[in-house]
């Protein structure tokens, strides 16, 4: 298993940051290491998330994991492991992503909703399965997935919070990914560093 890897099911915390842009990335990144989220994506619906990548792990070293999201397609799975992302996420099942981060080196969270793309996912590679958008059947679901298919380590993103964290990992998840929830594009815009950092200390809080 991968350092990576390890750190993410110890800290059982993802952090997204989805935005329309990342001037902001490290004063997000450090907001949110000032909490105690070590594991960040940045996605890539947003403009700039490859040199967001590489201005955050060039600042904060080995203090936390950047990875990136909403990845679909190999090549640009591709690139956002050379700009320095240490793990890849996806919204759904995209066997070439799961074969091109298999080559890498790096960890593929590979998202699903229905138990069969989550078997699917499992098969083709990928080290963790997302859940996605979990907020659909919420924490049974999950625990209603893992009772046929306990060897899936999954990862509930979307509605995820702090008040409701804790829910799903009592349901069988090794680890939650928390979004517009933890990082909200109020508190950006407004510059409110603060506010971001008393979220993740609430998530944080919330997965121990």
């Amino acid at each position: 298993m991968s350092t990576v890897l390890e750190h993410i099911l110890r800290s059982r915390l993802v952090a997204i940051v989805r935005l329309d842009h990342y001037e902001n990335a490290l004063d997000i990144a450090r907001a949110l290491l000032a909490g105690g989220v070590t594991e960040i994506e940045f996605t890539l619906t947003g403009k700039g998330a490859n040199q967001a990548i590489t201005e955050v792990r060039s600042a904060l070293g080995e203090q936390m994991r950047i990875g990136v999201g909403s990845v679909l397609e190999a090549r640009a799975a591709e690139e956002a492991i050379a700009a320095g992302a240490q793990f890849v996420v996806t919204p759904v099942v995209v066997p070439d992503v799961i074969v091109a981060c298999k080559a890498a080196g790096v960890p593929i969270l590979c998202g699903a909703l229905t138990p069969t793309e989550a078997l699917n996912a499992y098969r083709a590679g990928a080290d963790l399965i997302k859940i996605f958008p979990a907020r659909v059947g919420g924490p049974q679901y999950i625990k209603d997935i893992l009772a046929p298919l306990p060897q899936l380590r999954v990862v509930p993103t979307g509605g995820v919070r702090p008040e409701n964290a804790r829910t799903f990992l009592d349901a069988g998840a090794v680890a939650v990914a928390m979004g517009g929830n933890l990082v909200s594009t109020k508190a950006v815009a407004a510059g409110d560093w603060e506010y971001i950092t008393a979220q993740a200390r609430a998530a944080v809080e919330a997965v121990r």
